[in-house]
């Protein structure tokens, strides 16, 4: 707003670190599903727990997408070939429904999904948009993605609604007090609820690096420099 007062384009490139976001979407879903975090260690200490490792098939489910913008879209086009249906939801965006995508209201999203991932910005509208409401109102158990804004979930919402497995599991890429790092949280405010988290074994986390990727870093720079030279063409146009 400020910018356009003073006559300043602004300028981004979603378009950019999208195939990023919604591969790290797709890995996030499938390492909760398979327990392979879990597994993994479990390899590495010497332990070889077939049963107790028993996961689960993507194949066959309801994907809720909440938010079809670039990373819903893109996160919707990598769940090609995986056998899912795929329900999305965008208060701010109609007719984008298609063969492979059924555009939908938010209570049928809840009622119908077993997997939800969300790809909204942070606006007052959207924080704590998963909330001890939402996770409520879902109809089914279901794991949770969020690569995102960390502000979009309650955090200790989400903590009970895993303790109470309603949410299976969540595959989380931002935080909600999230800070370049993890040192500069309010100890009274923020550390208990971490402490919870970092512990809890149906989360999975990464440091928000899901559209921070090699080709990502070059497509965004193509990106915005193609449209600074279409706007640059406009104005001397």
């Amino acid at each position: 707003m400020h910018c356009a007062e003073r006559g300043i384009t602004v300028l981004n490139a979603p378009e950019g670190n999208r195939d990023g976001v919604g591969e790290m979407a797709v890995a996030h879903l499938l390492i909760l599903l398979k327990q392979v975090c879990r597994a993994n260690q479990q390899v590495h200490q010497g332990q070889w727990a077939r049963e107790a490792n028993r996961g689960h098939d993507l194949a066959g489910r309801n994907v809720g997408i909440i938010g079809f913008g670039h990373m819903g879209t893109a996160f919707a086009e990598k769940l090609r070939g995986f056998d899912v249906r795929i329900l999305a939801h965008d208060k701010y965006r109609k007719g984008f429904g298609n063969d492979q995508v059924v555009e939908v209201d938010l209570k049928t999203l809840q009622r119908e999904c077993e997997v939800v991932s969300l790809h909204l910005p942070l606006t007052d509208e959207t924080r704590h948009y998963v909330n001890a409401a939402f996770i409520e109102r879902m109809h089914r158990p279901f794991w949770l993605l969020n690569t995102a804004r960390g502000p979009v979930v309650d955090t200790v919402a989400l903590l009970d609604g895993l303790d109470g497995r309603k949410v299976l599991g969540a595959g989380l890429d931002v935080l909600e007090f999230e800070t370049p790092t993890l040192d500069g949280l309010d100890q009274q405010t923020h550390a208990d609820v971490l402490s919870r988290l970092l512990a809890h074994e149906g989360v999975l986390l990464t440091p928000h690096v899901a559209g921070v990727t090699h080709e990502g870093r070059l497509r965004m720079a193509t990106v915005l420099a193609d449209k600074v030279l279409k706007l640059i063409g406009t104005d001397h146009a």
